[in-house]
């Protein structure tokens, strides 16, 4: 297809304004596809600063960029200005140290993870392997530390870690998340199945009652956040200093140190875990939500606070 002029000058506009751009679909703390999400994991793994552009939410950028760069599929990353290709190159670059040679960064770290595996974990996998000759197990964890095993050909060259006998290759980002992890066999109250401690992962999010994220907020070890919208803030709001989602606000708190503790009001809690669960996945290691919302802020804390 021929390329609106004024459309490509978007679109040069938003490389030339940042060295590594990412055309995907969705964003990276929600990625729409899997394609665009292994793009995010090896950019992520990388700890590199790129921008990004939803594809999903503007059309004339998801068929421009294709015609721009005589490209056909997203995601599509771009590097000073240079296509580099789509999710396959992306994470064959990253696996190489391609990637970060032409981001100017070090070569990354291939040495195996540290890993132990159960007995009983050995045994379950070694029947599996059984009737796949060839194969080795491969672990893949993403950037919300999600574990996604699967049974892939043996790779020579991949990075491989091996406890009790049995080895298990990772991908450049997953060996650096699965250091230290234990894989164990369960059958018990949480199901069937393997199961993997991992001390890397962020912590769950813990609840907080108003009355202790009120404390912490006024002496001054807690950041606050009121997910709710501005008009019902108006209605009714804490007498504590609070963050807010709107406008930059979101992209403020996100790039906020990740050991940086937050909390998440909102009506009566649900909202705000939905935030809480997003901050987690982003990395943050120190996240609660206020249990109750305001309501519970005007019980327990501030009868003053109006209930809606």
């Amino acid at each position: 297809m021929s390329l609106d002029p004024a459309l490509r000058s978007r679109i040069e506009s938003l490389l030339h304004s940042n060295r590594v751009v990412l055309f995907m679909k969705g964003q990276p703390g929600m990625p729409q596809c899997g394609f665009s999400a292994k793009a995010v994991g090896a950019l992520d793994g990388l700890g590199v600063d790129y921008a990004h552009v939803n594809v999903l939410a503007d059309p004339e950028i998801r068929e421009g960029i294709k015609a721009y760069g005589d490209w056909p599929t997203i995601p599509q990353l771009y590097i000073d200005g240079e296509l580099v290709g789509g999710s396959d190159i992306i994470l064959q670059m990253a696996e190489s140290g391609e990637l970060s040679q032409a981001l100017g960064l070090p070569v990354p770290d291939r040495t195996p993870p540290a890993i132990t595996i159960t007995p009983a974990a050995v045994e379950m996998l070694r029947g599996a392997l059984a009737d796949a000759p060839g194969a080795s197990l491969a672990l893949s964890i993403d950037a919300q530390f999600q574990p996604n095993f699967q049974l892939a050909p043996t790779d020579p060259g991949a990075i491989a870690a091996e406890s009790n006998g049995l080895r298990v290759q990772f991908d450049l980002a997953s060996a650096r998340r699965a250091d230290g992890i234990t894989i164990d066999w369960v059958d018990d109250i949480r199901g069937r199945g393997l199961a993997i401690d991992n001390p890397n992962a962020p912590r769950p999010v813990q609840e907080l009652s108003p009355r202790d994220a009120d404390d912490q907020v006024k002496a001054g070890k807690l950041t606050l956040v009121d997910v709710r919208p501005a008009d019902e803030r108006a209605q009714a709001a804490v007498a504590a200093p609070f963050s807010t989602l709107d406008g930059e606000g979101r992209a403020q708190l996100e790039a906020l140190p990740k050991d940086t503790p937050l909390a998440f009001l909102c009506h009566r809690g649900g909202r705000s875990l939905q935030a809480a669960e997003h901050f987690r996945g982003l990395g943050f290691t120190e996240v609660y939500n206020v249990t109750g919302g305001i309501d519970a802020w005007s019980d327990e804390v501030d009868g003053s606070v109006p209930k809606y």
